[in-house]
C-alpha cells in the first residue's frame, strides 16, 4: 500500500511541477507583454501631450490672426464708408468744372516701352 501511495505522490508532484512550468511560461509572456504594452502606452501618452500643446499653440495663433483680421475688416469698412461719402460729394459738383486739366497735344506721339523680364528671378522662383 505504501508503494501505491508513493507512486501517486510522485505522479502528483510531477503533474504539479509541469503545471508550475506552464504557469511560469505564461507569466513570463504576460510580463513581457505588459512591459511592451507599458512602453507603447508611455510613448502614445507623450505623443498625445505633444499634440495637445501643438493644438493649443495653433489655437492661440488662429485667435490672434482672427482678431487681426477683424481689426482690418473694421478699418476697411470705415475706409469704404469714407469713400462712399467722397463719391457722394463728387456727384454734387457741377458738370462744367470737370474739364480736363491738360489736353493732349496732337503732334506728340505716344511711345511704348517694353521691358524684358528678369530670367534669373524666374529661375530662382521655379
Amino acid at each position: 500500500m505504501n508503494l501505491i501511495a508513493d507512486f501517486l505522490m510522485a505522479a502528483g508532484a510531477f503533474s504539479v511541477s509541469v503545471y508550475c512550468l506552464v504557469l511560469s511560461r505564461r507569466l513570463r509572456r504576460f510580463t513581457a507583454l505588459e512591459s511592451a504594452m507599458g512602453g507603447a502606452i508611455a510613448v502614445l501618452s507623450a505623443q498625445v501631450d505633444d499634440m495637445t500643446k501643438a493644438l493649443e499653440r495653433a489655437r492661440a495663433s488662429a485667435q490672434k490672426s482672427a482678431s487681426g483680421l477683424d481689426d482690418q475688416v473694421r478699418r476697411a469698412e470705415a475706409a469704404a464708408a469714407r469713400l462712399d461719402l467722397i463719391l457722394a460729394s463728387m456727384h454734387d459738383l457741377p458738370e462744367d468744372s470737370a474739364a480736363p486739366l491738360q489736353e493732349p497735344a496732337e503732334d506728340k506721339r505716344l511711345r511704348v516701352v517694353r521691358r524684358r523680364s528678369d530670367r534669373a528671378a524666374l529661375r530662382v522662383a521655379e
